[in-house]
């Protein structure tokens, strides 16, 4: 064990899903042409006036509720100042003093238990633009598209020990956000991105270490490689008696590494005032009653719901709701077959292992629910066997076709007449009579080998149920 302790806390960017930007009308759109969705207010020009987005403020008190946090129904927004080339104004919208919610939680499992992840706060701002370094260039490019594009920050309480725990922790949230809809959450996008603060200490000592905050984690592995290379790095550092120094440090993704960036800014740094530009945010206890109303269901919830309704065993359900797009996919495959434990292991089991497989993206899956339901009920009726079903998955996730359609037209049918199997099972006795005599002399794991080749004769078709029991009749 190591004689140190980490201590981490997360700062996560969510991006709102809203029609149009913070301040402005502008869309709120990824991927357009650079620098066609700006107009004067986000791209700071000169005596503009921001209006605020209302619904950006329902999104980010919906994920307030979520985490059981206490809503302010008066905050601020305020001046963050510093200066970029992606930051037109000179300074970001942004919240300091009195921020839209403060001290929530989220609750975690990691090795089979569980721990609660305090939050401290979460606070609305505007995003920057996004410098673009061309290859081989000398120049830099700005894009101006994303400026003003609202964001929640959602700043985690100091309280996670490990990578491990750091990356749970994430994924539940992602969990929520794509789940209450307020965001898509996709990291590639810059939709869902965190900083990881992360320090160390000894082991039993209060005082918390000089941290360091690590930038440029855009998806889960990278934030568990990035903080472990961090612990591993101040751990040196500190075995060779030097001290870790306060600062923002890259990581390098393709070597694995972290790199120094610049010195760490403190909250004095960037001169906090409030905006003169904008009203406090008023929140009314009808606003706050009809989003509680309306409020989706969270993971958690749908969890429990399947483990009590469905039968589902927590590990299964676990799996299922942490992906809200095959959580949906699930949920309308189980009421369609109506077998829920049956249409859970056909999503972990043949559909994860092609979603794995090719990388595909769960929310744009050509394979549909019914699809799947329909294969589980030709398998629970016996007309086809679990291997037959395995074997024509791969054509079912190109879409476009049923189970039922392929398994008639491939002449695909599991056999379950006795006679034929009957048949099937003597001939293959009469050809490996030493392994018969092995058998009956006690050696009943051989009666793997028997199906198998029974199977085999059949071409993969016969009812495995029909085929143990001729296997059972004929050895005796």
């Amino acid at each position: 064990m190591s004689a140190y302790e980490a201590v981490i806390g997360l700062e996560v960017h969510v991006h709102l899903a809203t029609a149009s930007k913070l301040f402005c009308s502008c869309p709120n759109s990824f991927g357009d042409e650079p620098n066609t969705n700006v107009c004067e207010v986000c791209s700071g020009m000169p005596g503009v006036l921001p209006v605020l987005n209302r619904k950006a403020v329902e999104f980010a008190s919906r994920m307030a509720m979520a985490i059981d946090a206490t809503i302010n129904q008066r905050s601020q927004f305020a001046r963050k100042n510093y200066f970029y080339p992606d930051m037109p104004k000179d300074y970001q919208i942004s919240q300091f003093e009195l921020p839209l919610c403060e001290h929530g939680h989220l609750d975690i499992t990691v090795n089979g238990k569980k721990k609660r992840i305090g939050i401290t706060r979460i606070h609305m701002e505007d995003d920057a633009g996004k410098n673009i370094h061309p290859a081989g260039e000398k120049h830099s490019c700005v894009d101006l598209n994303r400026a003003g594009t609202p964001l929640i920050e959602i700043v985690s309480e100091p309280d996670l020990r490990s990578a491990e725990e750091a990356v749970a922790y994430l994924k539940k949230l992602h969990a929520m956000v794509v789940s209450l809809g307020i965001s898509n959450g996709n990291m590639e996008e810059g939709c869902f991105r965190c900083d990881a603060n992360v320090s160390l200490r000894p082991r039993g000592q209060e005082k918390f270490g000089t941290r360091t905050e690590l930038k440029n984690l855009n998806s889960f592995r990278n934030v568990q490689r990035a903080i472990e290379f961090e612990i591993a790095r101040q751990t040196d550092v500190l075995d060779d008696g030097e001290k870790v120094i306060q600062e923002t440090r890259l990581y390098d993704a393709n070597k694995n590494i972290t790199l120094s960036m610049r010195s760490k800014e403190d909250a004095q740094d960037y001169r906090y005032f409030p905006d003169p530009d904008l009203l406090p945010v008023v929140i009314t206890d009808e606003e706050l009653a009809q989003w509680a109303a309306t409020q989706p269901e969270l993971p958690e919830a749908k969890m429990q719901r399947w483990m009590e309704e469905f039968q589902l065993a927590e590990e299964h359900a676990e799996q299922l709701v942490a992906d809200p797009a095959v959580a949906a996919f699930f949920e309308k495959a189980a009421q369609l077959c109506g077998q829920p434990k049956k249409a859970a292991n056909v999503i972990l089991g043949m559909l994860m292992r092609e979603v794995n497989a090719a990388q595909l993206d769960t929310a744009s899956l050509a394979i549909q629910p019914e699809a799947v339901a329909e294969l589980v009920t030709l398998m629970e009726k016996g007309t086809i066997s679990a291997k037959i079903a395995a074997d024509i998955f791969p054509d079912l996730m190109k879409g476009g076709v049923m189970p039922g359609a392929l398994v008639k037209e491939r002449g695909l049918v599991q056999v379950s007449d006795t006679g034929a199997i009957d048949a099937a099972v003597q001939k293959v006795l009469a050809a490996n009579p030493a392994e018969v005599e092995a058998y009956r002399g006690g050696k009943t794991k051989l009666i793997s080998f028997f199906v198998g080749q029974v199977m085999r004769e059949m071409r993969g078709k016969a009812n495995p149920a029909v085929v143990n029991e001729a296997l059972a009749k004929f050895l005796g």
